[in-house]
């Protein structure tokens, strides 16, 4: 790897700097000496007009007004000593240095102005990013990277250019008696969907701690979105609970793509068998919710994240294969440099920025794998939760019986 002097870096520039600022002097000097030589000729005066234009590349309107009047002065200067006024058309090249002086005072203004507002622009996108980092800081805390028995990476892209946060959202809360967690999608963008993620973020953050189970820590986010939220708003939500010591992991998903399970290599979707509506919807549902609990432990690892991710399309209108891509990346790298790769092969799919935010979520299983026999079918399967059937998946790809 090669590496780079940032002092040299620095001389180079200065020098660059200099070589700009000298050279319409260096031209306007070149023309008058071979003006004041024997092979003096009235046609190369018009070549001082040189200094003005070569000024308006690098410098602002008043300088360049200075070299272009130099510039003239010269010309009329030369003119008298050399008596081309006597001569027909002596007039022009002073003439012709003053036009281009004036069109190189325009231009020089016209960059000049460019450049302020550039400047003000990239300082308005400093400050923007700075209130976002302090946002995301508050909102969007870093998920510790190891809690007892799994390991966690996240990885969070946001869409708008200007700032790192948005409508998606997560959290990850670890206590003595367990490790809860979050991995959400606001409904809308803006300043709304952040004001409301802020708000599941809080709600879930006091729940956590106290809360019995995952049903009630949606019940406690959805009775804050009623006294909060606007009307009719809505999130999708995946609620999941690990406790030390278990291998199964517990999973409420309130209308959210379902996660990704990795176990040998192999990837499947987390179906739940009895799907609940999104939070802010329970009116919606048929019945209460119902979490599901699955066989977690090993090195099995499940992926959370958001429809950023799994909805994201190529220039066809092709979905990206999350699910085909999952099983070999997972396995073969630790967690970290695993949503990097996905990350990275988003990105390449899509073939630009991202229009959706995107969140992902990765644990990965420390415990002693220690699955019910009688609940795993050989591969992928799911430990009865709350007296629901045994729920299987044999295959990647395979949906929820």
């Amino acid at each position: 790897m090669v590496a780079i002097n940032p002092l040299k870096n620095d001389s180079m520039a200065g020098a660059h700097r200099f070589f700009l600022g000298a050279l319409p002097y260096l031209v306007m000097a070149a023309v008058v000496g071979v003006e004041l030589s024997p092979q003096r000729y009235m046609g190369f005066l018009c070549l001082l007009s040189l200094g003005p234009a070569l000024a308006s590349v690098s410098r602002r309107a008043l300088p360049t007004a200075m070299i272009g009047a130099e510039a003239v002065a010269l010309s009329l200067g030369i003119s008298w000593y050399d008596q081309f006024f006597r001569m027909a058309h002596g007039i022009v090249p002073t003439a012709t240095i003053a036009g281009v002086t004036v069109v190189g005072i325009m231009a020089s203004a016209g960059r000049q102005r460019r450049e302020d507002e550039l400047r003000l622009r990239e300082r308005e996108l400093s400050d923007l990013r700075t209130v976002a980092e302090m946002a995301q800081a508050v909102l969007q805390r870093p998920a510790p990277r190891e809690v007892p028995g799994a390991e966690i990476a996240v990885r969070y892209m946001s869409a708008t250019a200007a700032a790192r946060i948005g409508g998606d959202l997560y959290e990850v809360i670890s206590t003595p008696a367990w490790v809860r967690l979050i991995v959400g999608d606001v409904q809308g963008k803006g300043i709304g969907a952040v004001r409301t993620a802020s708000m599941v973020i809080g709600a879930f953050r006091e729940a956590a701690y106290d809360a019995p189970d995952l049903t009630q820590i949606a019940a406690r986010i959805e009775q804050s979105m009623s006294h909060q939220a606007a009307e009719q708003e809505f999130v999708t939500a995946v609620i999941a609970e690990m406790t030390p010591g278990s291998a199964t992991i517990e999973i409420l998903n309130c209308g959210h793509p379902s996660p990704l399970l990795v176990r040998d290599g192999e990837a499947a979707l987390a179906d739940s068998p009895d799907p609940c509506p999104p939070l802010g919807l329970s009116s919606l549902a048929e019945g209460p919710r119902v979490a599901d609990t699955w066989p977690f432990g090993g090195d099995d690892q499940i992926l959370f994240y958001t429809d950023g991710i799994s909805e994201a399309r190529d220039t066809t209108g092709a979905f990206f294969p999350l699910l085909p891509l999952c099983g070999p990346v997972l396995a073969g790298h630790a967690p970290e440099a695993s949503l990097d790769l996905i990350r990275d092969q988003v990105v390449r799919h899509v073939g630009h920025t991202l229009t959706d935010d995107a969140a992902m979520l990765l644990i990965k299983s420390t415990a002693v794998a220690s699955y019910p026999v009688d609940a795993i079918p050989a591969r992928l399967g799911a430990v009865p939760a709350q007296g629901t059937a045994t729920v299987t998946v044999d295959a990647p790809g395979a949906s929820a019986q």
